[in-house]
């Protein structure tokens, strides 16, 4: 594979200097993987694709790349560990969570990693590049309603599962929760 510094000769918008537009696509979705690298290769991006945690972590340790995006949940583990794997690495690195599973307090511990943004599936190309060329979390819109309670309950849940280092018999203790009725919350998407 080629180191970072010939990935890419790419125009930034500061004039004359180049911009490293190497990137990582990480989902165990290999359609979809696939289809979000061709789509950011045709918007000037030097796409790589994993479709685990282990071959994500082998990509950053052969080549760094400037930007990636990263499924929250992977057959073989949590994005969050490939995002906190790539900032140790690469501490300029822009990173985008992307996940049909949305949740605050996830998004929380994505932004603390160093993710850039937090973007619920599906999320189109143009999304995608909009988040990892901004370089910040957007905030909520005015007009976003309240959660409501069972929301606001997954919330809370998914919070302690994070503070817990996502130990699903941890997390069960502290809700005092039977350890197979938070793993059925926990494989669920949120609550709207």
């Amino acid at each position: 594979m080629e180191k970072d510094t010939q990935q890419s000769s790419d125009h930034g918008q500061g004039g004359g200097e180049t911009l490293d537009k190497s990137l990582l696509v990480v989902d165990d979705d290999k359609v979809f993987c696939e289809r979000l690298a061709r789509a950011m290769s045709s918007r000037g991006f030097t796409a790589r694709t994993a479709i685990s945690v282990a071959e994500a972590l082998a990509a950053i340790q052969t080549a760094p790349p400037a930007f990636a995006v990263i499924d929250l949940r992977l057959g073989d583990g949590s994005g969050l560990d490939v995002m906190r794997a790539l900032k140790a690495r690469r501490a300029d690195s822009r990173g985008v969570i992307l996940t049909g599973y949305g949740a605050i307090a996830t998004a929380v511990v994505a932004v603390k990693l160093g993710a850039f943004d937090y973007l619920a599936k599906p999320a189109n190309a143009d999304d995608v590049v909009s988040a990892l060329m901004a370089g910040r979390l957007d905030g909520p819109t005015e007009h976003e309603p309240p959660m409501s309670a069972d929301r606001v309950r997954w919330e809370h849940i998914q919070r302690i599962y994070e503070a817990c280092e996502r130990n699903v018999s941890e997390t069960a203790r502290q809700l005092n929760m039977h350890r197979r009725t938070l793993q059925r919350i926990l494989a669920k998407r949120a609550p709207k």
